[in-house]
């Protein structure tokens, strides 16, 4: 693979970008339109409340971590990785799919 095809984490990038690939899974990138600036604060609140999440599971907290799992999500939706996709052209959304049942499976198939 290409840098080009490798994401941050050393993961799989669709051509399009759109997507990162886990264990055969498509996940969705953020949102390329998002200032640096404002993507970086995005990560970071979503990496405090998966601590929040982690914190609560460990102190038995069951309302501490609802409200992290619902920060959680909100960080998500901001940055684009949940809810309507972020690109305008009308493609579906194959977010947590297989990539073998998506329209990227030859792309995937060809990367091992």
């Amino acid at each position: 693979m290409t840098d080009a095809q490798v994401g941050r984490a050393g993961h799989p990038v669709t051509p399009d970008g759109r997507y990162f690939v886990v264990r055969g899974r498509l996940w969705r990138m953020a949102d390329p339109t998002l200032s640096e600036e404002r993507r970086t604060a995005l990560v970071a609140e979503l990496m405090q409340a998966r601590r929040g999440v982690a914190a609560a599971r460990r102190t038995e907290d069951a309302a501490a971590e609802a409200t992290a799992h619902a920060a959680v999500d909100r960080a998500k939706h901001a940055l684009g990785e949940r809810g309507p996709a972020w690109w305008q052209d009308g493609a579906p959304d194959y977010n947590r799919h297989l990539a073998r049942n998506t329209p990227y499976a030859a792309w995937f198939a060809g990367l091992c």
